[in-house]
């Protein structure tokens, strides 16, 4: 299957019962039943381990290392070691390249300016690119050239924890972070300052995150209450899956699966059933997102080139947002 797929109809334009879609279409029964008691005890089993409080480390963390080793596991390749934020973000070198590596935009800025005028310009370029990616998504910009350049500690964690949050960082940030800082305001000939306290991160940990971190033993428990789930559904076409880490990637199975739960049969036109390529299998993952928005569901917080990249905590995100609406579904 070659070429852009057209997306000419939508899915829903063309409902139909299910002895009308693939289950009619790709013939099969269900090849093996389980009780509905042992169904429901399971998936509550996996509920339970999803939502069970637990212990977090009390590891005195600080944003900045955990910054600076997510930048250089970014800019290995680059040969880039970041030690000191302050010292090493604020002439836009680093900066330039992390954006570069995460966006894969590549910006027209000169690649090694020694004078303050050519960073300050690299700045700009650099900060344009990332306000014009992050201000749509109401990120509030706390950055500026003057402030990074002028090694403003705030500022530079400011523009990479926005950066490590939009693009889904593989790093957890301590939570609540707050700084105080000086405002110095001159009224009629007077200094005067005041105190003000600038939240620098929020609550990053999810349910995901404390799971695969603190409770591994549970993991399981979840993958398998899921993997069940899917099944339940997967079955009525003879798919069977076995493993949630990488038969989701294609997105061929969240198209097929989004046709069963809402009773729809979804047009062949509309995604690659044999992707052939990284980007078509990113086509088929957002395609299945429009199905879940299209169904009532909230935006899945995972990026469809996460669950393409194999990014199992984003792909039990998805899944489990399934779960939680489409568990008592036949």
């Amino acid at each position: 299957m070659s070429g852009a797929p057209a997306k000419s109809a939508t899915p829903h334009s063309s409902k139909m019962k299910k002895d009308e879609s693939f289950l009619g279409k790709l013939g099969g029964t269900l090849v093996r039943k389980k009780k509905s008691k042992e169904v429901s005890n399971l998936q509550e089993e996996g509920k339970n381990a999803i939502n069970a409080p637990m212990l977090t480390s009390g590891a005195d963390i600080h944003p900045e290392d955990t910054l600076m080793d997510w930048i250089n596991n970014e800019l290995e390749e680059d040969r880039i070691i970041v030690k000191d934020l302050e010292e090493d973000c604020y002439d836009g070198q680093v900066l330039q390249k992390l954006f570069e590596k995460l966006s894969g935009r590549k910006l027209n800025v000169a690649e090694v300016t020694q004078s303050e005028i050519g960073q300050k310009q690299k700045l700009q370029t650099v900060l344009e690119a990332v306000n014009q990616l992050l201000r749509p998504h109401g990120w509030s910009i706390e950055w500026s050239v003057d402030s990074i350049h002028s090694k403003n500690l705030v500022a530079i964690v400011y523009v990479l924890v926005a950066l490590a949050m939009h693009y889904s960082a593989p790093i957890r940030l301590p939570e609540h972070v707050s700084v105080q800082v000086v405002v110095v305001k001159k009224r009629e000939g007077i200094l005067q300052t005041s105190l003000v306290t600038k939240e620098l991160t929020t609550t990053t940990e999810d349910a995901f995150d404390t799971l695969l971190d603190h409770a591994p033993d549970k993991l399981n428990v979840v993958k398998k209450s899921l993997i069940t789930f899917v099944n339940k559904h997967l079955n009525k076409l003879n798919l069977e899956v076995t493993e949630l880490d990488s038969q989701f990637a294609d997105g061929v199975y969240l198209v097929l699966l989004m046709g069963l739960l809402e009773d729809y049969f979804v047009p062949l036109y509309n995604f690659f059933l044999t992707p052939e390529n990284f980007e078509q299998k990113v086509h088929n993952v957002a395609f299945a997102f429009e199905l879940m928005q299209d169904g009532g569901l909230n935006k899945p917080k995972a990026r469809p080139e996460d669950v393409v990249n194999l990014n199992l905590k984003s792909t039990l995100r998805v899944l489990y947002n399934l779960f939680t609406n489409y568990k008592t579904t036949e």
